[in-house]
């Protein structure tokens, strides 16, 4: 019979300060300077006539922000994952919420596997560019049929003289009309001739603007000044050189990355709850019902209290995760514990503001009800809460896997 303590999660000792560095703090006050010129109203417009925010981007990418995680070699700052959570935490505070953050998010992020498998000449030729912001890159992984099952995917390539040839659809591509390429996971090898199901899959930096590409937008509930898109290949022809890493390994390289999209996934929520807390402390200071503030009842006091708790608790995770990963430390636990606690305290504390301003909350003037929309995406995206808890409760707690 196995002991309680053989599947207990061991603690990794790492030296974690709490409060910011000097660095750390310029980086908060400069993006928070430079987000004081893009009010709630811009974002409000935005997400309502579903205008991609190019002002904003266009404004982050002049600031240098877009290449914080970029080697400097390749014109970035060569920052790690702790500054770029900092940054993307902040735009999302400031009222942009993910209107604002998965532009930048996209850029810093979605590049990831060229910097760690790119040849030299990919490097050199792509990532200036999407420092400078003059080149936006989608990412396209999902599929209608293969949702958080990767393995299964259907878009194939074909290699033929030099070029594959590219068939297939994919589903849930943001930014996909805005960018120029997609970074693309195909099948180079069919799932029932490999020995793992993981193998055969292929990354290619694949042209999007294409008569071979077709770009349908998908109606959504929230972040609609970010368009989140179908998109189908038809023969659509990718040079060799365009391929991240060696054939059939992109799998492994996609998977490098996944601790880090949910770092910063994490910190975009705590920035879309604080944004929300911020909103609903004002509110219930200044509304006065029978003669008194509203946030002088405890009915209204307490749940914006807890939800403080809940967001600095969560930030802390954060502050591990990223500690561990820029330490090139193992962080698979907590990157996923911080994504699925930012997820719940994000999505409270916007829920509580909402309550907070009672019937007001559904009107679009205080913006409330769209940081509760797009906080609500954080518990779906990038992976559920339920999958995250599947695999803390397999590798974490050593239970039989369930799925």
């Amino acid at each position: 019979m196995t002991s309680p303590e053989t599947h207990a999660p061991m603690m990794k000792p790492i030296k974690m300060d709490i409060k910011d560095s000097a660095e750390h703090e310029l980086i908060r006050e400069s993006v928070r300077r430079l987000c004081r010129d893009f009010p709630d109203e811009y974002w409000a417009r935005c997400d309502h006539e579903g205008i991609y925010p190019q002002e904003f981007f266009t404004a982050m990418a002049n600031s240098g922000w877009l290449g914080i995680m970029i080697p400097e070699a390749y014109g970035g700052s060569g920052r790690g994952i702790t500054e770029a959570s900092i940054l993307l935490e902040e735009v999302a505070a400031s009222g942009a919420a993910m209107n604002g953050a998965t532009p930048l998010h996209l850029s810093i992020f979605g590049m990831h596997p060229v910097v760690r498998h790119g040849t030299e000449e990919m490097k050199q030729r792509y990532l200036p560019a999407v420092a400078t912001g003059s080149l936006q890159v989608a990412f396209g992984v999902t599929e209608p049929d293969a949702g958080s099952d990767t393995t299964s995917i259907k878009t194939s390539a074909l290699l033929q003289g030099g070029r594959y040839i590219v068939k297939g659809r994919k589903v849930w591509t943001t930014r996909a009309l805005e960018s120029e390429r997609v970074l693309l996971l195909v099948r180079t090898t069919p799932r029932d001739q490999v020995q793992h199901k993981t193998d055969g899959m292929t990354l290619l930096l694949a042209e999007l603007q294409k008569p071979e590409v077709s770009i349908s937008p998908i109606p959504k509930l929230g972040r609609n000044a970010v368009r989140t898109c179908e998109v189908v290949f038809d023969d659509l022809k990718v040079d060799i050189c365009d391929r991240v890493g060696e054939e059939g390994l992109g799998f492994r390289y996609l998977l490098d990355g996944l601790n880090a999209e949910r770092i910063l996934i994490a910190a975009e929520a705590i920035g879309i709850g604080k944004a929300a807390l911020r909103g609903a402390v004002g509110y219930a200071n200044e509304r006065v019902v029978f003669g008194r503030p509203v946030g002088k009842n405890q009915g209204i006091a307490f749940p914006l209290a807890e939800a403080h708790t809940r967001l600095q608790a969560a930030g802390l995770m954060i502050q591990k995760a990223a500690a561990l990963l820029d330490g090139e430390q193992a962080c698979g636990a907590e990157a996923n514990m911080a994504k699925w606690l930012a997820a719940e305290a994000g999505f409270f504390a916007a829920d509580q503001a909402l309550q907070t301003h009672g019937g007001y909350g559904y009107a679009r003037e205080y913006h409330v009800e769209r940081y509760w929309r797009e906080a609500r995406l954080m518990k779906l995206a990038p992976i559920s809460q339920e999958m995250i808890l599947n695999y803390l409760a397999e590798h974490e707690l050593g239970l039989p896997r369930s799925y």
